[in-house]
């Protein structure tokens, strides 16, 4: 089930995710009259975007955030009469009048686990020749974060997988079974290196640590936050982005 998200906070970060989203938008070829699927648009950073780059378009954005719409629905007050927005699962039909002429996701794919289920359905919803691009966490992703997370919570038996990272040959297979073609896809390192305290313990909660603190009560949040930094051997974010350019065929 998609997560809830704390979408003011997440909005006043210094986030990296503006880089992403400016590489991943600077791989459409449009001529501006198209209509684009923001999958995963969260608080409409790259809907924005995508708002400016089709012109005589529309844009659909998507996400499982409440909030995050929300905060999208404020933002972007002006420019509704261009922009659907869906609240919805990206694993499931998201309902729309007809295929899009184009899919893009920033900073989103790693939250959901099932890339087979999620790639045919970015397939289904986007037609014939089609442009999807998009960039997630890839493998190796926040491994160091990970590895403090362990250490936090010790050896307590199975835990619900809240992240999905995957490597180049299997997403490369998935959109292929998906039914995409000319597909590019590349590991690429870019750590973000944070003040510490304050702003470490604030990005670590809001952006990264949110689905361990579900499943924490309220009061171990902060305990928990800072115990994570403190095993950090610097305030860096060690992300390692997955980029996926494709065709539907």
């Amino acid at each position: 089930m998609p997560r809830e998200w704390d979408a003011k906070t997440y909005d006043a970060l210094p986030l990296p995710h503006q880089q992403w989203g400016k590489r991943t938008l600077g791989r459409l070829n449009l001529r501006g009259d198209e209509t684009v699927l923001d999958a995963g648009c969260g608080t409409g950073r790259d809907t924005a975007a995508l708002l400016d780059l089709v012109p005589d378009g529309r844009v659909i954005g998507v996400d499982g955030s409440t909030r995050m719409l929300d905060q999208l629905r404020v933002k972007l007050a002006d420019r509704l009469d261009r922009l659907e927005v869906i609240h919805g699962d990206l694993t499931k039909p998201l309902g729309l009048a007809g295929p899009v002429d184009a899919v893009s996701s920033v900073a989103t794919f790693h939250w959901i686990t099932d890339h087979p289920a999620l790639f045919a359905n970015v397939a289904r919803n986007l037609r014939p020749g089609g442009q999807f691009v998009a960039e997630c966490g890839g493998e190796g992703n926040v491994a160091r974060i990970n590895a403090a997370v362990e250490e936090v919570l010790g050896a307590t038996g199975e835990r619900e997988q809240v992240w999905y990272f995957a490597g180049v040959e299997e997403t490369t297979e998935r959109l292929r079974a998906a039914g995409f073609t000319d597909i590019e896809v590349d590991l690429l390192p870019d750590p973000a290196r944070l003040e510490p305290g304050e702003q470490l313990w604030s990005y670590l909660a809001t952006v990264v640590l949110g689905s361990h603190l579900d499943r924490l009560p309220e009061e171990d949040h902060e305990d928990f936050v800072r115990s994570v930094a403190a095993k950090l051997p610097e305030p860096v974010v060690d992300y390692v982005r997955l980029n996926i350019t494709a065709r539907r065929a």
